[in-house]
């Protein structure tokens, strides 16, 4: 069966656009990649290069010497690592195997230069990256056709995509750079597209110094793990852009900060937005903002969406709309789940016991019970210190900046306040806690004659033990199935939330189970990786 391919070209485009391209190409590079770069003598194959590379390393000035003599290059940047082949010198092409081709290419990405002296020793599936000069061109002008072979032909059909959206939103071209972002715990990938000095953008965005493109292809997050679904669909969180529009335009016309969307392509999950800056919560407490008035400003938003309705459908901008999905049992049984999934045996050694897990949930249902039988709003679930950024410019609960809400539910509106005040990232004192609850029941009781602050209490003791239970196993799961081990550090301050959600008289049964099951040496533990 004949491979998959898909072609495109980038025609007569000079030395600094081909740079560009290949920071385009930095951006979607995985581990295991291979590029084949083609092109006779000066055709610019070592420029193209040196600009992956230096994208790679996030440095325009990262020293890249040719590996002409040596044959081939090892890099360890930030993303991925990344070999650069050339094999000009090869004398036989077996000879790519004791350069270690096979061992570099299964830790990182390999760029080769001259691949035809090895083409039989090639993986099929790679992508092809061929630099002509165009007849009666003059000066540094070239033009790249770029072929993805195999499953390489999707992801380069969506290279393309992404090519395209950038030029026609006005942030493309050699004068902007496009630099990878860290990344999260999530499927997304992000980058920075930062304009040059004097730089001048289309009309009606001349003044935004840079732009966030965002990576978000449809796929669901993580094998089956129940009634043939992964994680992602039971738990409900969205699985492409869909959602994201869709929330961000809701909470606009709610009167609270969300990005504005400068250009989409939903099809291939691209969206580029506006770029507030790197002031989330935390950089903002370091720089010496005061944590109790920035706490204030995103309390003040929610008590805003509290007289949002959550059960409106929502456009997405094709035409098509989204509404909430609800909370429900499902959710709350596979995220507290995770506990015996992931947490115990990482940090027990073994399976949890039968007559243990039983017990686990048993103690649970009456907290299920309770919490599904409350009054439903927006519920934005991870609204939070790395999603809140301080926007100087804007003032009161406009302050709080509000990014990352895809995943957004219909559910209690305690919910939201324990993500803020029992923050997983960072710090918040029991004092600021206590003090900043007090601060929303008295704000809520004097606008809603039937609200209950006791009621209000328990529920957010119960969504406050439930989702640092979840939080707990997320970080588990991710130092040990996606090697993501940096999560840990933040562990023993879960631990510590947790702890004064158990406090409450009517989680009594819930506090044993745990100091049973994890007493505090146990919690002390380090996770088994």
């Amino acid at each position: 069966m004949a491979l998959q391919s898909h072609k495109f070209t980038l025609a007569e485009i000079n030395e600094a656009q081909v740079g560009r391209f290949a920071q385009e190409l930095a951006f979607v590079l995985d581990a295991g990649d291979v590029i084949a770069l083609r092109g006779d003598l000066g055709a610019g194959k070592t420029t193209f290069a040196r600009a992956l590379i230096r994208a790679l390393a996030d440095d325009p000035a990262h020293e890249v010497p040719s590996p002409t003599f040596t044959l081939v290059q090892t890099y360890e940047t930030p993303p991925i690592a990344l070999a650069h082949f050339d094999l000009y010198r090869l004398t036989a092409a077996e000879e790519i195997e004791e350069l270690g081709f096979d061992h570099l290419r299964s830790v990182g990405a390999c760029l080769i230069e001259w691949p035809e002296r090895a083409e039989d020793y090639l993986p099929a599936e790679r992508l092809e990256v061929s630099l002509t000069e165009p007849d009666g061109a003059t000066g540094d002008v070239r033009t790249l056709e770029i072929i993805g072979l195999g499953n390489w032909a999707t992801r380069a059909r969506r290279l393309q995509a992404m090519h395209e959206l950038i030029e026609a939103s006005g942030f493309g071209g050699a004068e902007v750079s496009l630099k990878t972002m860290s990344g999260d715990a999530s499927t997304r990938k992000y980058a920075r597209l930062e304009r040059a000095p004097g730089w001048k953008g289309p009309e009606a965005r001349a003044g935004a110094p840079c732009a966030l493109l965002m990576d978000w292809p449809r796929h669901p997050d993580g094998p089956a793990v129940r009634d043939d679904k992964p994680y992602s669909q039971i738990a409900k969180l969205a699985e492409d852009v869909g959602p994201f529009l869709a929330v961000g335009a809701g909470l606009k016309s709610a009167g609270l900060s969300a990005p504005a969307i400068y250009a989409t392509d939903i099809d291939n999950g691209f969206i580029l937005l506006e770029d507030w800056g790197a002031l989330d919560y935390g950089s903002a407490l370091a720089l010496g903002e005061n944590q109790l008035d920035l706490w204030q400003d995103a309390i003040d938003a929610l008590l805003k969406l509290r007289g949002v309705p959550a059960d409106q459908p929502l456009p997405v901008g094709n035409g098509k709309s989204h509404t909430l999905p609800k909370l429900d049992r499902i959710i709350l049984e596979i995220e507290t789940d995770l506990v015996p999934d992931w947490l115990w045996q990482a940090v027990h050694g073994s399976p949890m016991p039968a007559d243990v897990l039983a017990r686990y949930r048993q103690v649970w249902e009456p907290i299920f019970e309770t919490i599904l039988d409350e009054p439903t709003g927006w519920m934005l679930r991870d609204y939070h210190s790395p999603n809140l950024i301080l926007l100087p410019s804007e003032t009161g609960h406009r302050r709080a900046g509000v990014i990352d809400f895809q995943d957004a539910l219909q559910g209690p509106l305690a919910y939201d306040l324990v993500s803020l005040l029992q923050d997983a990232r960072l710090d918040v004192s029991a004092q600021i806690e206590n003090a900043l609850l007090s601060d929303y029941c008295s704000k809520a009781r004097a606008t809603e004659a039937e609200f209950d602050a006791d009621r209000f209490r328990l529920i957010y003791a119960m969504l406050g033990a439930q989702r640092n239970t979840k939080i707990l196993g997320i970080f588990a799961r991710l130092a040990k199935r996606d090697k993501k081990t940096r999560y840990l550090t933040h562990m023993p301050r879960i631990w510590g939330y947790l702890e004064r959600n158990l406090a409450h008289p009517q989680l009594n049964a819930l506090s044993r189970w745990y100091e049973e099951a994890f007493p505090p040496p146990v919690r002390a533990r380090p996770i088994k990786v």
